[in-house]
């Protein structure tokens, strides 16, 4: 299993106009082939600090994922919302287990 987290900065001020693009980008990965979790949370005590999690089945489901519409639409939607600050890490997880 492939493992991303990270994190990426929205504007505070420009949250409540980004939600909906977040909102359909999780939608639209989660019903990906090969996408086993997908979800991005806002920071708490650092508002407009999203947090990343996805879980990919393989490298090439993750490739598809890259390559999708909905990501094109996604990273074009970033410029007009000031997002930025992305810093994301992929791990090769192999299997894992319940804790």
């Amino acid at each position: 299993m492939l493992v991303i987290t990270g994190t990426f900065r929205v504007p505070p001020h420009q949250l409540d106009a980004a939600r909906p693009h977040m909102a359909a980008m999780i939608a639209a990965s989660r019903a990906e082939p090969g996408c086993l979790h997908y979800s991005y949370g806002e920071d708490v005590f650092d508002p407009g600090l999203i947090h990343v999690a996805e879980h990919w089945v393989s490298r090439a489901a993750l490739d598809a994922h890259g390559a999708s519409d909905h990501i094109k639409v996604w990273r074009a939607a970033w410029p007009p919302l000031g997002i930025g600050e992305r810093d994301l890490t992929l791990f090769d997880a192999g299997e894992g287990e319940p804790i």
